[in-house]
């Protein structure tokens, strides 16, 4: 980062010295290039409205046209019109498809704007002139994975084992793993929480243990999570580690009434989800016992939401009449100020 003053002393010089300039073609030039360097130190000062103005100006001249137009798509990304600079890359590359920053910066801005299918076309082409960046590579593969193509997005970070230690690299590689229910994602999840503390990533590894029938040790998961969970304002909240840890014990032991028991802790606690009630009834992986069970924890559910919603439209309704009250005895509809 340049020094603000030093770019203020910059800034001051070259527009003092383009006033003596003559108007010939040599000069035009030598403008262009007077005019690219106040724009990058208004850049660099932050001071984008101007940066914006001097490099429009530079643009003009094809000794600064290419670098101009980079840092007029630097300018807008940082202002977030990213369509707009991302029309700023993509028009360098309609004239050098090889140009490696704007490649990177065009495939960056377009995760930006949500054209993932743009992005991902970027990072191919840019991967094929720079397949050693590792960062590159790890942005494709987020494209990938948000593009719900699970296998391609593993198999792009495999290619880069060292950035498999880093922590973010290694949680997509996870999640990339569970996302194909493959085995080895347990044991990468489980190299992430060795060194990182997340919540909801454990959450993430407890469901992939259950996922996997490893009920004991999923069932460790959930009660660490559990114990850590101070309020229900925690993410997951109590009442949904509630509900995994009883719908676990429902279909971990078959006969055991503990997870119904359970389960009636999770509703008293704000779990309301009938849906996801209904699709473990019908698993049939519960017992028969339990089955009829889960059913009255349904229906008291709903007939909860039923006298909820009663008592909010008798409520509603004690206010309407209210206000029709109010209304009558100033004979106006309740606008006492209507002549």
């Amino acid at each position: 980062m340049i020094n603000k003053n030093f770019s203020y002393i910059i800034i001051f010089f070259i527009i003092l010295s383009l006033s003596s300039f003559n108007y010939g073609c040599s000069s035009m030039a030598a403008s262009a290039e007077e005019y690219y360097s106040i724009g990058m130190a208004y850049f660099e000062l932050g001071k984008y409205e101007e940066a914006e103005r001097w490099l429009n100006r530079a643009k003009t001249a094809d000794r600064t046209m290419t670098a101009s137009q980079y840092n007029l798509g630097r300018l807008a990304f940082e202002r977030q019109r990213y369509r707009e600079a991302a029309e700023y890359f993509e028009d360098i590359l309609k004239r050098d498809p090889n140009n490696v920053l704007s490649l990177r910066a065009a495939a960056y801005t377009r995760i930006k704007t949500g054209d993932i299918g743009i992005a991902d076309k970027h990072y191919k082409k840019l991967l094929e002139l720079v397949p050693e960046s590792i960062d590159d590579g790890y942005n494709h593969a987020l494209v990938l994975y948000a593009m719900k193509r699970y296998g391609e997005a593993e198999e792009t970070l495999y290619k880069y084992p060292a950035a498999l230690e880093e922590r973010d690299s290694l949680l997509l590689y996870s999640r990339s793993q569970k996302a194909q229910n493959k085995p080895e994602a347990i044991d990468n999840y489980a190299k992430w929480l060795g060194v990182n503390s997340d919540s909801s990533v454990r959450y993430e590894y407890a469901q992939l243990l259950e996922q996997h029938e490893l009920y004991a040790r999923a069932l460790e998961e959930y009660r660490k999570l559990l114990s850590q969970a101070a309020s229900s304002n925690t993410e997951p909240p109590r009442s949904a580690l509630r509900y995994s840890i009883a719908k676990l014990l429902l279909i971990a032991d078959y006969e055991s009434s503990e997870g119904i028991t359970e389960m009636e802790t999770a509703v008293s606690e704000g779990f309301i989800d009938t849906e996801a009630l209904e699709v473990l009834l019908n698993s049939g992986k519960v017992s028969p016992d339990n089955m009829d069970s889960l059913r009255l924890i349904i229906h008291n559910i709903q007939r909860g939401g039923t006298e909820q919603n009663q008592e909010t439209a008798n409520e509603q309704g004690q206010d309407t009449r209210s206000e029709s009250s109010a209304s009558s005895e100033t004979g106006t509809e309740g606008n006492p100020g209507a002549p």
